[in-house]
């Protein structure tokens, strides 16, 4: 009797894998495998958060109208424009299911979100990956790909793993040369802590016309990744699309009241992203100091490169940090076999993983 079989290719697809949440060693576990926000969420959105609880009976807002006016008020946007998700991954996997399918692909750069493949390969299209220059996006490299059957182009940027970002400047260079029913989205997930003249999230771009999204997180600086809320900021067209497909209550309403609450605690952000910035810089310095490679980064972590060397290869490490208990990110899937991924932490958990470091590459 035959049993019930999923589409083509659904069991081609590798799941997406998290960073690890356990060490097998060490009294003290520093998680730093995830990018979370090292000092954690706003209290006035924890207080929000628990003030929900009363209301746990009652279904949520499905417009996520208080949230999506504050931020609007926040970034200074149309709130008719902005859908709201649980999480931006739900955005990333909504905007592919609405415009992709069989036997069309999307663009990709070699070392983005893998996510952005995951959700093609669901929906029957091919993930093409543009190769990177320095682990940075090249967008003459992402333009070659792009043919007949492109239906989307994907930028994380900044880019995680890599910590990369590219300027406005070729962003708009990218979307002015593809062909008008290609969707550009980009992938703003750390926007929050760039602090560089030459950067924009990606909002300008949108308003300019109707084929670029921008999607965003609560997840990072914010500290909400419990919570799975994200947004994304659209051609009203879009939109329109994008809330005919949604659940119809698929942000909760603990979620929504933190969310605005995070968004007008902005003292908080100002202080998060000043402690990632003198953290990183100061993790960046030390490892230089012990000879590794990294790649400079304008995110909450640092891509490390490990020698090919007997007991100091990025698996070595990746199994020495653990069995005293630190957790970072094994990005193999990324292709980065001799790299890991280390989120920025406290000052005690970045101090641990300097000190565990020195002891396979101190003098």
């Amino acid at each position: 009797m035959a049993s019930p079989a999923p589409r083509p290719g659904i069991l081609d697809i590798k799941p997406y894998v998290p960073g690890a949440s356990k060490a097998a060693g060490g009294a003290t576990v520093y998680k730093l495998s995830s990018n979370e926000s090292a000092l954690g969420a706003s209290e006035k959105a924890i207080e929000a958060y628990a003030a929900a609880a009363d209301g746990l009976f009652l279904y949520p807002d499905g417009g996520a109208v208080d949230l999506r006016e504050k931020l609007g008020e926040i970034h200074d946007l149309d709130p008719d424009r902005i859908v709201c998700g649980a999480g931006s991954d739900e955005i990333l996997q909504l905007l592919v299911k609405a415009y992709v399918g069989e036997g069309d692909n999307i663009v990709q750069t070699r070392h983005g979100f893998l996510v952005y493949a995951l959700a093609a390969k669901s929906c029957g299209a091919e993930p093409r990956f543009a190769e990177e220059n320095r682990l940075t996006a090249d967008i003459d490299a992402v333009l070659d790909l792009v043919d007949a059957r492109t239906r989307m182009v994907f930028i994380a940027n900044p880019n995680n793993p890599t910590g990369s970002y590219i300027p406005e400047s070729e962003l708009r260079r990218l979307r002015d040369r593809l062909r008008e029913d290609i969707i550009l989205v980009v992938d703003a997930a750390y926007a929050e802590y760039m602090e560089e003249d030459d950067y924009a999230a990606g909002a300008a771009m949108v308003d300019d016309g109707d084929n670029v999204v921008m999607t965003r997180t609560f997840s990072k600086i914010y500290g909400l990744a419990a919570l799975r809320l994200g947004w994304a900021y659209c051609p009203r067209a879009i939109a329109d699309v994008l809330n005919r497909i949604r659940g119809p209550f698929n942000v909760t309403a603990p979620a929504q009241a933190a969310g605005v609450a995070a968004l007008e605690d902005q003292d908080f952000v100002i202080r998060n992203r000043d402690f990632n910035r003198v953290q990183r810089d100061r993790l960046a310095q030390q490892l230089g100091r012990l000879g590794l490679d990294f790649a400079p980064s304008f995110g909450n972590f640092i891509l490390v490169k490990f020698p090919d060397e007997e007991g100091r290869r990025a698996a070595d490490i990746l199994d020495h940090l653990n069995a005293n208990g630190v957790i970072v990110r094994d990005v193999n899937a990324y292709g980065l076999g001799s790299y890991l991924r280390v989120s920025i932490g406290t000052e005690e958990a970045n101090r641990r993983v300097v000190d565990l470091l020195a002891e396979r590459f101190g003098e």
